[in-house]
């Protein structure tokens, strides 16, 4: 069973447009190719990555296919489609189902100034598309109201595939606990939908001083209502350089997970994306 980062970025400044990415960012705001990535997977031992959209824009979804035509090592990408653009999507998948690693959808549905954008008629039919074509939607939630948007979607849309970026981002700098346990638990009782052990580094405080003890009570909560089954592993890279480096993320999830039984442990690192994703196997 190979190793997967299920969810890593690229993105390059100079031929790109990417507004949230400004000065402010401090360390990532400069240009990442797979160049700078590849000696660090190979220093973790992992053999495939799922590239994920960094904008909601065809530029960036053709790059990321791009990539993934000249680099192996991506498995899947997930792109974009303006799915509160239903025709529009449509035709947009069409072209894009075409390449053999185009896997999934994804919208910065936190940038969107309405926080109920994802739950919109138009977005709801935009998400069908994705149901009838069996592509999953990565879910960005970031608010606990996006968090509580999933079961929805479970009702509203029969049959789409979900999967929860960075586990909703738990407060754990706070060592907070709800209304995220919960809202989490209530998303885990929709059978389609999986969660990402990704980008908790950021979201654990001081890039010096988090461990993976610190990650470790909110990873196993989702062990717990999810099952290893439907969880899979991320390092959340370029943005994990915000609080730490790949060898850090990769060590200290480790930590972790720690607890889980070896079939488990694999299911997580490698197993549920390589199911999710569908990827195939690298050629020779």
């Amino acid at each position: 069973m190979p190793v997967v980062d299920a969810h890593q970025h690229f993105w390059n400044l100079e031929t790109g447009s990417y507004p949230w990415l400004t000065p402010e960012a401090g360390p990532i705001h400069r240009t990442f190719e797979p160049a700078e990535l590849i000696p660090q997977l190979a220093a973790a031992g992992v053999d495939r990555t799922v590239l994920v959209q960094s904008m909601d824009s065809y530029a960036d979804t053709d790059a990321m296919l791009a990539q993934a035509d000249a680099h192996p090592f991506i498995g899947a990408v997930v792109g974009w489609v303006p799915l509160d653009r239903p025709d529009e999507a449509a035709a947009a998948l069409e072209r894009y189902r075409r390449h053999p690693r185009f896997a999934g959808v994804r919208h910065l549905i936190h940038d969107e100034p309405d926080p109920d954008w994802v739950v919109r008629d138009a977005v709801i039919e935009g998400l069908g598309l994705l149901a009838a074509a069996g592509l999953p939607f990565d879910v960005v939630a970031v608010l606990p109201r996006h968090l509580e948007h999933v079961p929805v979607l479970a009702e509203r849309v029969p049959g789409l595939r979900m999967v929860i970026d960075h586990l909703a981002k738990p407060p754990i700098a706070e060592k907070g606990w709800e209304p995220w346990a919960s809202a989490l638990a209530r998303a885990a009782e929709c059978p389609g939908v999986y969660a990402k052990v990704s980008g908790l580094n950021t979201a654990a405080g001081d890039a010096e001083t988090w461990t993976g003890e610190d990650l470790r009570p909110y990873v196993e909560h989702a062990i717990e209502v999810f099952g290893a089954e439907r969880l899979m592993f991320g390092s959340d890279w370029p943005v994990a350089v915000l609080a730490g480096d790949y060898a850090k993320v990769w060590r200290e999830t480790g930590v972790a997970l720690a607890g889980l039984p070896g079939d488990a442990r694999a299911a997580v690192l490698g197993g549920t994306a390589t199911r999710f994703y569908g990827i195939r196997e690298i050629e020779s």
